[in-house]
Parts: C-alpha cells; structure tokens; sequence
C-alpha cells in the first residue's frame, strides 16, 4: 500500500515543481518557444549567501568597481633622485692656499636640495674638495699686471669637491664640476614687498604652522650664515692693503661661493604618497607667490634678442597655504626675452629682461600620477599659464648689476668713478705744475710727485716717484694714471648684462609691477 502511495506522488511532484518555470518565459521569447540555454531569471532581491548559484547568481562585474577602488587607494611610489647637472651652492668657510694642486678646499652647502617634495642634502652640510689646477699667467696678461704694478698676478684655478657629510654624520661621495668662485650679492626688484613678506610671515604661519617653523629656522640659519661669512671693516682694509702691495699671496678666501654641478646622480631611496596628497599638484599658486628656481643656460644681454627662450627649473617645492603641495622641486618654468639691449661704446651699459609664461609638472609628479590612475588630471596639470617676473636674484658682486621695480637687470657703473677720475686728473696737473716765484720755479713736492705716480701704477708708482724725484717722471706716470681712468669710467665699452648658468632666481607668480609715482 505505502509504494502504491510513493508511486502516485512521484508524478504529482514532478508536475508541480515544473508548472512555474514553463508559465514563465524568456524575454523576447514566443509563445510555445523553449527559453534560450543562456538565461538566467533575474532577481528582485540579492539572494543569501547560501542560495543555490542556479536559482540567482549576481554578476561577477559588480565586484570590479570595488577592486578598482583598492588599486586606487594604494600609494603612489616616487624614486628621490637628485639628477646629473643639479648644482650644490657652496661657500668656503676656512681659509685656503692658491699654491700647489692638492690643497685641502673646506665649505658648508647653503642652500637646501630638494628631490621632489623632500629635503635630500639640507644647508649646513659640510663640503669637501681640492685645488684641481693652477693654470699659468699669460703672458700679455703678466705684461699689463707688471704695468700696473703688480709683480704677483693671480692664478686662474680650479676646484672640485669629492665628498658631503650630512648633519647626521652620513658621508656621500660625489663627482663635480665646479664654476670660478664668486662673492655673490643678493639683488630685489622690490625691497617694500620684501618687506611686507617679513612682515606676513605671522599669518602665513597661521595657515601652515608646521611649514612656518621651518622656514623660520631656515631663514635664521641663513642670517646667522651670512653674518659669520660676512668679512668685516677691518678684514676689508686690510685686504685693500694688500691688494695694493706689489708682491702678494694668493688665498682662497673664507665667504667665497662656489657652484659645484653633480657629474653622477644621487639616490636618496623613494617616498609614497597618496592620492590625497597630490590632489593639489598641478593646480594655480596663489597670487604673489614666489618661486624660487634655477637658471637653465646663460642669458646675456650681448647676444640675446626679443623672444630668446629662457628656461629656468624648481629647486623649492611649492606649497599652497593650506600646506598642500602644488609644484614639486625640478617643475619647469618656460619664458622668454622681451627686452635686450647690448652694451655699446662711450660706457653705454646693457639692459634684459625675462618673463616667465608657463609651468610645466616634473616628470617626477606625472609618474606619480599615472601610478595612482589620474591619468586626465594629470593631462590637464602637465602645464599651465601663468605671468611670472624676476623679483629676486643672486649675482657677483663685481657685475654690479641692479634689478628695476619692473624686474629689469640693469648694470650700473661705480658711484665713485667721477671723484677717482678727477683726482686723477688733478693729480697730474699737480705733478707738471710749477710756479714762477721771486725769480725761481719750484716744482711739485715730494707728497704730490708720490700720489701722482700712485694714480698710475699704485704702489710701485708711488714708490718710484718718490725716489727718481724727477718732475717728468711724476708728471708721465699720473698722465697714464689719468688717461686710464678716463678710459676705463667714460670711454670704453659698457657691461653687460650677464645671468650665468644655475644663477639662483626668485620668480614672482602674478601681474607685473608697476612703478611707484
């Protein structure tokens, strides 16, 4: 009885269990026609996680967004390399011989180096090198420096410097090329704005405390810096006395600054950075910003013409007040001359100027960029417009260069080039001077004799008109003094305009300025 039962249910059940599925049909199906093989009903609700995969299965692309979302969130990797040609500032702060190759050259590096956002070799580090060569004198100009009285003329030299010890004690051995030493002079387009700068500082640390402290500390290191480095009264008087002594040695002196270009690049390891912290890179400074960055190649107001390129390069990370970083150091600064004027005869000097229209990312940036999938930001951020003009620069003191309020370079000449060229005048008339008195000619004393023949040759000529006594003798040593003068303050051709390569720029990011009624 009981399988007579089973075997009545067994076609019930199967009848019943099949009844949905042929009362629902596929999707573009007719009536009568089986469902396509591939179907698969959908569901209104998300099945549980122990529903059968035949009853609803959901789409295995759901999960792709949130796979996406995990590559996204993973860090970007940036290499911290400091590329072949990137220049170290180093001054000397210790006393060294120009006598044979091999002498020990001691320094500090005084301004930090950046490898994208991070400080690799910080200022203070300490630089050491070596005389490389001494080159002999030649022989014209051994000629003119025994006309001028100088029996010992200086030797051209050259530098290099082998090895940086860090603050920490970590000692990094490089291979450098290093330009002539220079005493350099910082030169502002604008001292008020600097002014007013200093004075915002309160508030710039406000919006970015941490960023504030360091700068501070970084300024104050550079002021204390320059005041050790800084020769005083005494040390100048008495290398103007030696200067004017016949026979003199030749010292490479404390405060001197050299350029060192690395010949190899430095690994400093790499950093991470998220998605977050580069959102702002790329994006516009705010307005009166100012960047700090390096000279490509030299610019020269002798061969520079209206729309010569100029190219300069990041060497300080830039931040926006909120601390948020928008140009890593090594972005790139496209301009171009819009004014040159060469220098010309009857000391007629030279005027350049440059702006700068475009930023364009560092490659170190793009990369990170790409590594994190933003891809179209990092398209739209690769260069932007922007105005920016010279508002700072750091040169030799002896081009006597002067930056206008329009951040125009501009050589100007010696504010004392009328009163030594008209005492050396006066002191040659004085010389041939005599004087018809009670029937005799007396003739220029021992004093005037002296400062006339100093006029031309310095010391030795004052030397020897004190001792020939002789009144021609006086009178032909100050005319040479007084022809040369004339010659060189108001006859000869005036100075260029000359911004070296690596010369260290402050770019103001905003409109031009303009001049003060």
């Amino acid at each position: 009885m009981y399988l007579a039962r089973i075997a009545w249910w067994l076609p019930l059940s199967v009848v019943l269990c099949a009844s949905p599925g042929l009362s629902q049909s596929a999707p573009g199906a007719t009536q009568g026609e089986p469902a396509p093989a591939h179907y698969v009903p959908a569901c209104d609700e998300a099945p549980l996680e122990d529903a059968m995969v035949s009853l609803c299965a959901p789409p295995s692309l759901a999960e792709e967004p949130l796979a996406a979302e995990v590559e996204l969130a993973e860090p970007a990797t940036i290499p911290l390399t400091i590329p072949t040609g990137t220049p170290l500032r180093i001054a000397v702060d210790q006393r060294a011989r120009i006598d044979h190759p091999g002498e020990v050259v001691h320094g500090k590096v005084v301004e930090t180096v950046y490898a994208f956002d991070q400080v690799v070799i910080p200022a203070g580090s300490v630089a050491t090198g070596h005389v490389k060569s001494i080159a002999p004198v030649p022989g014209v100009r051994r000629a003119m420096a025994y006309a001028n009285g100088d029996f010992t003329p200086f030797h051209k030299y050259e530098v290099t410097f082998d090895r940086v010890t860090l603050p920490d004690g970590k000692q990094l051995p490089i291979t450098t090329t290093v330009m002539p030493g220079t005493e350099v002079v910082h030169l502002v387009s604008n001292p008020a704005k600097q002014n007013q700068s200093a004075a915002g500082r309160t508030t710039d640390r406000a919006k970015s405390e941490a960023k504030g402290k360091i700068q501070e500390a970084k300024e104050q290191a550079h002021e204390s810096w320059a005041k050790l480095t800084a020769p005083g009264k005494l040390h100048r008087l008495k290398e103007f006395v030696l200067a004017q002594s016949p026979y003199r040695r030749q010292y490479l002196q404390p405060g001197t600054r050299f350029v060192a270009e690395l010949e190899a690049p430095l690994e400093f390891g790499a950093t991470t950075r998220t998605s977050e912290q580069l959102a702002a890179v790329g994006s516009e400074p705010v307005p009166d910003s100012t960047l700090k960055a390096r000279l490509v190649a030299e610019v020269s107001s002798a061969t520079a013409t209206r729309g010569t390129p100029v190219n300069a390069v990041l060497t300080e990370p830039l931040y926006s007040p909120t601390h948020q970083l928008i140009l890593p150091a090594n972005s790139r600064l496209i301009g171009q001359v819009i004014k040159a004027k060469s220098a010309r005869k009857l000391h007629r000097n030279g005027e350049l100027r440059v702006v700068f229209e475009r930023i364009e990312t560092s490659e170190e940036a793009m990369h990170a960029l790409a590594q994190l999938q933003l891809q179209a930001q990092a398209q739209a951020e690769r260069s932007q417009a922007m105005v920016g003009n010279l508002e700072g620069v750091e040169v030799d003191r002896r081009a006597n260069m002067h930056l206008d309020e329009e951040g125009g370079a501009h050589t100007t000449d010696s504010k004392t080039r009328y009163l030594s060229t008209g005492l050396a005048i006066l002191l040659a008339a004085a010389a041939s001077h005599t004087e018809a008195e009670r029937g005799t000619t007396e003739t220029a004393g021992p004093g005037v004799r002296t400062a006339a023949g100093g006029s031309g040759f310095r010391l030795t000529g004052a030397l020897l008109s004190l001792v020939a006594k002789s009144t021609p003798v006086s009178m032909a040593i100050g005319a040479y003094g007084a022809s040369a003068s004339i010659y060189a303050n108001f006859l000869s051709r005036g100075h260029d305009v000359v911004l070296p390569k690596d010369t260290p720029l402050e770019i103001g990011f905003g409109p031009p300025h303009t001049k003060t009624q």
